[in-house]
């Protein structure tokens, strides 16, 4: 089989499609689901459903923001795994052939009518929708959802909640002034990932590209395990956001949570 058979199943979706924020959702790395076309990409069952297959309660998260905002959404619905939607084709990242401390033998040696065939497949469709949902709405303001895990490679993480940007830092730095009186959690700037780490590709080329001010917000995931601690999550978020876009709006930025 190959991957054009994945057409069967749907890519992306839109939640909440006919939102009257100027907000727009992103989740790319909303599912763990893998096309059946794609034989789990030889993954262990333990692997299919691990951080590093998607991120855990991202969706969750973002639904809730979707709904206090009234915003759109556009979400991935397969695996970062089997195409992440927030790199470009030539990224080494957009199929790995290892994350972190799972080897993907799906992705191993793909060849470049492969790795071609994947792009078209999945992070085509995904980019066009947003494409389509962006200009949809009047000033609009990018904010893409995803979370971590606490410990990475060994490492222990501390930051629980990133506030990261690329080029355009208007929205990042009106959150992070903001964060005190929105949450006691320990709020970093490009944490734990920053530009550098190659994870602002959906920033770049939907919001700054266009002059959309845009944010990327990392929850850690031991945070927000539960559908109760999403909801309390997402509540909070929308609130930060809406305050934000208000201050945004008095130093002339055109902006409506």
């Amino acid at each position: 089989m190959t991957d054009a058979d994945a057409t069967q199943i749907p890519i992306a979706q839109t939640i909440n499609p006919s939102g009257t924020s100027s907000v727009v959702l992103v989740c790319e790395h909303a599912s763990c689901h893998i096309p059946e076309a794609l034989d789990g990409l030889g993954l262990s069952d333990a692997a299919k459903v691990s951080h590093a297959a998607w991120d855990p309660g991202a969706l969750g998260v973002a639904r809730q923001i979707a709904k206090r905002l009234d915003a759109v959404l556009v979400a991935s619905c397969v695996s970062r795994l089997v195409y992440d939607c927030n790199r470009p084709p030539e990224a080494p990242g957009a199929m790995p052939a290892k994350s972190e401390i799972f080897d993907v033998p799906g992705n191993v040696d793909l060849s470049p009518d492969q790795r071609a065939a994947r792009a078209a497949t999945y992070y085509v469709p995904f980019h066009d929708l947003l494409v389509q949902t962006v200009a949809a709405r009047p000033a609009p303001l990018l904010v893409t959802i995803h979370s971590f895990t606490p410990v990475y490679n060994g490492v222990t993480r501390t930051v629980e909640i990133g506030v990261l940007h690329d080029a355009d830092t208007r929205l990042a730095d009106t959150m992070l002034d903001l964060a005190p009186t929105h949450t006691s959690a320990d709020v970093q700037r490009n944490a734990p990932y920053g530009p550098g780490d190659g994870v602002t590709h959906t920033l770049q080329v939907h919001g700054t590209a266009h002059g959309h001010p845009n944010v990327m917000i990392e929850v850690r995931n031991d945070l927000i395990r539960t559908e109760a601690e999403q909801a309390q999550m997402g509540d909070m978020l929308a609130e930060w956001l809406n305050d934000a876009c208000e201050k945004l709006n008095a130093q002339g930025v055109a902006c409506s949570a």
